[in-house]
């Protein structure tokens, strides 16, 4: 899995790696049990503070993406996070946000509704 990290952008480095991370387990390019780099190793790689690595890393462990062991290191779950009332709360939050940029620009609720099909779609086939 390839990890790319826009320095230009305005969110944070930290926040790239874990949604980049998050997203390679929903396409299937990271497995249950498969080990990350270590943090160290994640840094360097990508040119990044081992600080920054660290901080995402350890989101996902509270998130309940990654299990972080000092023997092993950090290695993806076996279990992913289930539906909560929170993660709806933050889904609810994030989606008012954009389809209220979206519907400013004019987009149509038929496209956006086709977009996000498309995309729930590709990681739900990915993993069949």
């Amino acid at each position: 899995m390839i990890i790319k990290i826009d320095f230009e952008s305005e969110m944070p480095i930290y926040e790239q790696l874990k949604r980049s991370i998050i997203e390679g387990i929903a396409a299937g390019d990271l497995k249950p049990g498969e080990s990350l780099p270590s943090v160290r190793q994640m840094a360097e790689d990508i040119g990044i503070n081992l600080h920054t690595v660290n901080k995402a890393y350890n989101i996902l462990k509270s998130d309940g993406y990654l299990n972080i062991d000092r023997r092993t290191g950090a290695v993806i779950n076996q279990n992913y996070p289930k539906n909560s009332e929170e993660f709806n709360e933050k889904l609810v939050r994030e989606l008012t946000y954009l389809l209220a940029e979206a519907y400013l620009r004019d987009d149509k609720l038929e496209d956006i509704l086709k977009l996000c099909s498309g995309i729930y779609q590709k990681y739900d086939l990915q993993n069949k």
